[in-house]
């Protein structure tokens, strides 16, 4: 591997992929076996795909523990060229590991994460902090403000939350969303919903539906009850998906905005 001239770079390879060595100490786990140890990880961007993902030198990996694939998938990841299933915790994981042939990157090995795929190691820590879905992203940032901007909610013409007190959280490459209290938030015209998701920057969000008559997806309201110390000013308040509602904010209506979830939150069964 070539030297690096700084532990910020960033590299590029033949196959487009872009990667960089991260200073954090990465542990994944499947189960209660612990299969990467690394402090040496690396950060892998592959074409197309908005966030990273770990590969670990060889040396860090239960190597003992993988097993050649035996039904490897085509082109699951880019130039992908070795894949291996996982046995461990009493469980064989096909296809959980992989290798990239880009000559930078072929003494690392990189896994699948279970909140991403559905397959996977199930655990993962940077440093002694349990993150989930895919690693973050050092390039992208993640701030909560709060604001005294004046915020009103809308389905289909009725006020479903009003205030002057929200939290503000921007977040790159995605909308504003704010964050409103909940004595500011019409919470009786919505229904909690079994719906959970992680998100590595925020937490474990909890979902509400919408029961009134307007066509609107389902789970189209969220809060993160205990979020990750670095927003923690979030917990407890109420965001709604601006793609599905309208959000006026200091007397302008905002436009809808098309983010990556707009197909997702379209696709859903109206409350």
């Amino acid at each position: 591997m070539s030297e690096l001239s700084t532990a910020e770079s960033v590299r590029t390879t033949p196959e487009g992929l872009l990667w960089e060595p991260s200073p954090r100490w990465v542990r994944g786990r499947k189960g209660g076996c612990t299969v990467v140890d690394s402090r040496h990880p690396v950060l892998v961007w592959e074409p197309g795909v908005p966030v990273p993902l770990y590969a670990f030198p060889r040396e860090d990996v239960r190597t003992d523990l993988l097993r050649p694939a035996k039904n490897p998938p085509a082109d699951a990841h880019t130039g992908s060229q070795v894949f291996y299933d996982l046995e461990a915790d009493g469980e064989l994981l096909e296809n959980a590991a992989w290798t990239f042939p880009a000559e930078d990157l072929a003494a690392y090995i990189a896994f699948e994460w279970f909140r991403r795929t559905g397959s996977g190691l199930d655990h993962w820590y940077e440093e002694e902090e349990e993150i989930f879905v895919h690693p973050r992203d050092p390039h992208k940032r993640v701030d909560a403000l709060p604001s005294s901007r004046h915020v009103r909610v809308e389905i289909d013409g009725t006020v479903v939350a009003d205030t002057r007190r929200p939290v503000l959280l921007f977040e790159t490459g995605l909308p504003t969303r704010y964050y409103l209290p909940r004595e500011d938030v019409r919470l009786d015209l919505f229904t909690p919903t079994g719906h959970r998701t992680r998100c590595p920057y925020k937490g474990t969000a909890v979902y509400w539906s919408w029961t009134g008559e307007a066509d609107v997806p389902s789970d189209v309201v969220w809060s993160y009850p205990a979020p990750l110390p670095a927003v923690a000013v979030i917990g407890e308040l109420l965001a709604f998906y601006g793609e599905a509602v309208d959000i006026t904010v200091d007397g302008e209506r905002l436009e809808r905005p098309v983010t990556p979830f707009t197909h997702t939150l379209l696709s859903r069964p109206a409350h």
